[in-house]
């Protein structure tokens, strides 16, 4: 196995995140009160968030600079390595040259801590003793564990009971952090109660589990609500991953003709392509940016350009995105971390103005590519991370089709390490591929907020 990497020093590291918002050349539509229909003001998430946070999501400054008590935190990983995949290419038989972005290495071991870390420490300046939040496979909930820890803050998880249960070892390192994880639906809260009187078998969703966290979080002087994907700032903040990539590109002498990343709310995928769409936008390149969704949760690929809510029980802030409709239960496949209804805003604006691509894959190849991977690169990936996997050994078979020599970059957002339940539930032929049906979608997106329609 050869590896080549491509380090940069500390010193190199970003200091500064990258706030697209500058650039778009058409601007956002504002977040809606759930309650009043109007747009948000600062005042209406202040329950929920620190006040520096509201005000980097609705920032218009190209470049916000990282506190430097998050440098010191992220110094722990940061900058991460840049691998050319010559292995991989070389069982692909294919021109095209593989590079990946290993966001593995961070002490949760995905690229969540990025802004987990900056969540907490804008929460703990501002006083906060306790948050609360969701998490899908863990991936998130582990992370804001980990950066709550180091802040001293309290921390609850409302963890999707189908991942509670597939992993249990997720759950054991949040609790070793100091976090207490319940698992969604739960008995805690209005929303689970209600859930679980529905259905007392209920798997759980993201949506639902946001629901939880926000019912937890808004009445309580001492809390605040933290969101793992989806905003503004947290894709924000993610963008260390793109921005280092640049540099590591320059490094190895190339520049991407393509970047892939794959994405459920869009927070690694945007973390890696915003950097490269400010590019497309400012500085003359032509890069195509793909996101890859799972065909169990289509939410770009099938979804709707709509308002409509954030969570399940309709408390969140109402936002325009691609949606399968915040009632949406999506199937228990092992990609946890993707099975949310709605997208970033951000990402769903770039995709609506034809400034990204976005294709779905099914559970089994990206398994298929996630073996592959493992036995070449030697990295055992997140179910999440197989779908970027998958798109990208497609990208890099049409090139040994067509004699293209492209340059392939991927954001490999996290490993597989207690994953492995879905490892063997694939080699042992368990699992099974789902395509989420066009009817459940359109009955889902029966229940968007009527006012905004049109």
């Amino acid at each position: 196995m050869e590896h080549t990497k491509y380090l940069l020093t500390e010193k190199e590291m970003p200091t500064s995140w990258y706030n697209i918002q500058a650039d778009l050349p058409k601007p956002l539509a504002p977040a809606i009160h759930p309650g009043t229909m109007q747009p948000l003001g600062p005042a209406d998430l202040a329950p929920l968030f620190p006040m520096e946070l509201i005000m980097q999501e609705v920032s218009q400054e190209r470049y916000i600079d990282i506190p430097g008590e998050v440098i010191d935190i992220y110094k722990a990983w940061r900058p991460t390595t840049l691998y050319r995949a010559r292995a991989l290419e070389k069982a692909l038989d294919t021109p095209a040259k593989i590079f990946y972005k290993y966001e593995g290495s961070s002490p949760a071991g995905s690229h969540k801590p990025n802004t987990a870390v900056p969540q907490a420490f804008y929460n703990k300046k501002e006083g906060i003793k306790r948050l609360t939040t969701e998490t899908g496979a863990g991936q998130w909930g582990s992370s804001m564990a980990f950066a709550c820890c180091q802040f001293d803050i309290e921390l609850k998880v409302y963890m999707v009971k189908v991942s509670y249960q597939q992993k249990p070892y997720r759950r054991m390192m949040m609790e070793t952090w100091g976090a207490q994880c319940v698992p969604s639906p739960s008995p805690d809260t209005n929303s689970g109660r209600a859930a679980l009187a529905e259905d007392p078998n209920s798997p759980g969703s993201l949506g639902l589990a946001i629901s939880e966290a926000v019912e937890d979080a808004a009445p309580r002087a001492d809390s605040h609500y933290s969101l793992g994907s989806v905003l503004n700032h947290v894709l924000m903040h993610q963008t260390v991953i793109g921005l280092e990539s640049l540099k590591q590109m320059e490094m190895a002498g190339e520049y991407p003709d393509v970047v892939i990343g794959c994405v459920g709310g869009g927070s690694n995928f945007g973390g890696m392509a915003l950097p490269f769409v400010h590019q497309n936008l400012t500085a003359g390149k032509n890069t195509r940016i793909i996101a890859v969704e799972p065909s169990s949760c289509p939410t770009l690929t099938k979804g709707k350009f709509a308002f409509d809510y954030g969570d399940v029980a309709a408390m969140a802030p109402i936002v325009k995105m691609f949606t399968l409709g915040h009632k949406f239960m999506p199937p228990p496949v092992h990609a946890g971390g993707l099975r949310y209804h709605g997208m970033s805003p951000i990402i769903s604006h770039l995709y609506d103005l034809g400034l990204i691509e976005a294709k779905a894959v099914l559970q089994l190849p990206t398994f298929e590519a996630g073996i592959q991977f493992a036995r070449t690169e030697g990295f055992i990936s997140a179910p999440e991370t197989n779908h970027a996997i998958r798109a990208t050994i497609d990208e890099a078979l049409r090139c040994r089709e067509s004699g293209e020599k492209k340059v392939i970059l991927f954001s490999h957002s996290g490993h597989g390490h207690f994953d492995l339940a879905a490892y063997d539930a694939y080699l042992s032929g368990k699992l099974a591929d789902y395509e989420y049906p066009e009817a459940l979608v359109e009955s889902a997106l029966k229940d968007l907020p009527q006012c905004l329609l049109g």
